[in-house]
């Protein structure tokens, strides 16, 4: 892969191949979800991207997934590239976590007594809760412009495997492109 000198390094990192095609399904996945909840805002799903595709977990019909997957291309293709980016993706979740998780430590940086630690407690629930809200508008900037793509460019759905295992349902949207 040759890469331009002036490039980011992160940009020549996410145009390989699988990290692109990863980035591309993550963005079809997120799409998939939201036409599912504008048809169904009831409907409770887990997704997971790959390379080859994305999954979807939980109950939720074949046609509906099919059908939410093709409307979810053909918007993305259209030019609605904010379909690619979820309020409910890990990525969120991720940085969510570990702002709030560096706000604990630093808040409790020094008190090496738990007696000190229990009076710090409300400070520090205090400085994570804020690390959450600060956190939000972030994960959002690096879905958009990290763990996504928007941009399907020749993506293809090529099939959609079902499988039910102890009554766990699990759709698998195979892409090719």
């Amino acid at each position: 892969m040759q890469t331009n000198p002036e490039e980011h390094p992160l940009t020549a990192l996410m145009s390989m191949p699988l990290i692109d095609r990863t980035r591309r399904n993550h963005g079809l996945e997120h799409a998939t979800l939201t036409m599912l909840a504008r048809h169904n805002p009831r409907l409770r799903l887990v997704g997971r991207s790959t390379p080859a595709g994305f999954y979807l977990y939980g109950a939720v019909s074949t046609d509906a997934v099919q059908a939410a997957a093709a409307e979810a291309l053909q918007h993305l293709r259209a030019g609605e590239r904010e379909l690619a980016v979820h309020p409910n993706c890990g990525t969120n979740f991720v940085i969510a976590g570990f702002a709030a998780a560096c706000a604990a430590y630093l808040g409790f940086v020094g008190a090496s007594r738990w007696r000190d630690r229990w009076g710090r407690l409300p400070l520090v629930a205090l400085m994570c809760t804020l690390a959450i809200m600060a956190a939000q508008p972030v994960g959002l900037a690096v879905q958009r412009e990290v763990t996504t793509s928007g941009d399907v460019r020749d993506l293809t759905i090529t099939r959609i495997e079902r499988t039910e295992t102890g009554g766990f349902l699990t759709h698998f949207v195979a892409t090719e492109g």
